[in-house]
């Protein structure tokens, strides 16, 4: 009697895996059809998209390379810098006198993951100028980036990266810009037109 149930079960667990190995076999050797890969595993739109995470002081060496590369600092030299808030260097010109500004705004991340970058605090030399008549010189006076507007009135600055013309028509989408833990992501959307 033993020896009939031992029989059975190899017989039992050499079927198992006679089977097994056919699945197997005949998986492999079935062909992946191009178009059903396609349609399931690529996005289909006229962008890819790709995660990127940085931190404050390597996005603070892109930025102001960006605007030297691309000649924005012009005549009147202005930097950015990223600390817990966005804070703009410069100068600006009294009497043939150049005078240190320096601005700081706080960023909010839109939907559409635009930045809007409302003035927080403002110090010109010793003066005392009003917010919107600083905002308007820099309007007036510096070479913004295409994409940035100044809103004098309203105390702040708009940043629509859909605007920015960056090389291949790649373009760029803020998910997370949080200065006080460092915790800034974006996502750069690759154009993949035909």
């Amino acid at each position: 009697m033993k020896d009939q149930k031992w029989k059975k079960l190899f017989f039992l667990l050499l079927s198992l895996i006679v089977i097994f190995i056919l699945v197997i076999f005949i998986l492999l050797k079935t062909p992946a059809t191009e178009e059903n890969y396609i349609a399931e595993n690529l996005n289909t739109d006229d962008y890819v998209p790709f995660k990127i995470q940085t931190d404050k002081q390597d996005l603070n060496k892109v930025i102001n390379h960006y605007l030297k590369k691309e000649g924005l600092t012009g005549a009147i030299d202005y930097k950015v810098l990223l600390n817990d808030e966005v804070e703009l260097y410069g100068l600006i010109p009294v009497f043939s006198q150049d005078i240190q500004l320096k601005l700081t705004f706080e960023p909010q991340v839109l939907d559409n993951g635009d930045i809007v970058l409302q003035q927080k605090s403002i110090s010109v030399g010793k003066l005392q100028l009003p917010v919107s008549y600083v905002l308007k010189f820099i309007g007036d006076k510096y070479k913004l980036p295409k994409g940035v507007t100044i809103h004098p009135n309203e105390e702040k600055i708009y940043v629509s990266l859909q605007k920015m013309k960056l090389k291949s028509d790649v373009k760029v989408k803020v998910d997370e810009f949080n200065l006080k833990n460092d915790d800034i992501r974006f996502t750069l959307l690759v154009p993949v037109k035909e």
